[in-house]
């Protein structure tokens, strides 16, 4: 397969789970699928800068705000398709074959369904409501990546220059249904462990919410990272 595939990482002194993202994208690059992989940095002061460049990441900088950051790692995108993933997230070993057959054979936004990287009722039951809302209202969150053709992409203008939510803006911006991929995107469940499952699920649930009637992403970013 000729290599047709942009990655594009966000990043904000991501040191601590950088590694293990780029590293399962290797097999991409292996089997001639990935043409790039693009690291989009937000001003990081650790070693995330480090390990992009040891990666062969092409590196782009700005300012800290995630929907602008995935803008400018896709206008430095060369690929017919663009597959954006955050740092904290790690595909399933041949995610590759996946994505391959999807750019084969279809030409519609995809994303992986969601796994946390713990087990027990609480992740499975997260994992399970959001990928029901994936499927059933389109609506997949940033770390189940979203895999974009480029036409698709520059038809809805890219992702908005918004702190938060940027990744429900773009989906519903797409109008068209979402298919979901084979594998997983496995992400961290560190803040649910932080704050409690439950009351980050409600606090998750209840930014949707406010999203949806209208409250600035900025707002809902501040309060959400409290």
């Amino acid at each position: 397969m000729t290599a047709s595939l942009s990655i594009v990482v966000p990043t904000l002194n991501a040191e601590l789970h950088l590694p293990s993202c780029l590293s399962v994208l290797v097999e991409g690059v292996l089997g001639g699928l990935v043409r790039e992989l693009i690291v989009s940095d937000g001003g990081s002061e650790d070693q995330t800068l480090q390990i992009a460049d040891n990666a062969g990441a092409l590196i782009v900088r700005g300012a800290a705000s995630r929907g602008a950051q995935l803008r400018r790692g896709a206008d430095a995108a060369r690929g017919d398709w663009l597959l954006f993933l955050h740092a904290d997230t790690v595909l399933d070993v041949e995610w590759s074959l996946a994505v391959g057959e999807h750019l084969r054979n279809q030409n519609c936004p995809a994303y992986f369904p969601l796994a946390f990287d713990q087990s027990g009722l609480f992740p499975w039951t997260f994992a399970g409501w959001a990928n029901l809302r994936s499927q059933a209202f389109g609506l997949p969150y940033g770390d189940q990546g979203l895999l974009v053709s480029r036409a698709d992409y520059d038809r809805v203008g890219g992702f908005p220059d918004q702190p938060l939510m940027e990744d429900v803006a773009i989906a519903r911006a797409l109008g068209r249904p979402l298919m979901a991929l084979s594998g997983r995107a496995v992400t961290r469940a560190d803040r649910y462990r932080r704050a409690g499952w439950v009351r980050r699920g409600i606090r998750n649930q209840w930014t949707l919410i406010r999203y949806f009637a209208g409250a600035d992403p900025a707002a809902l970013e501040a309060a959400y990272r409290r």
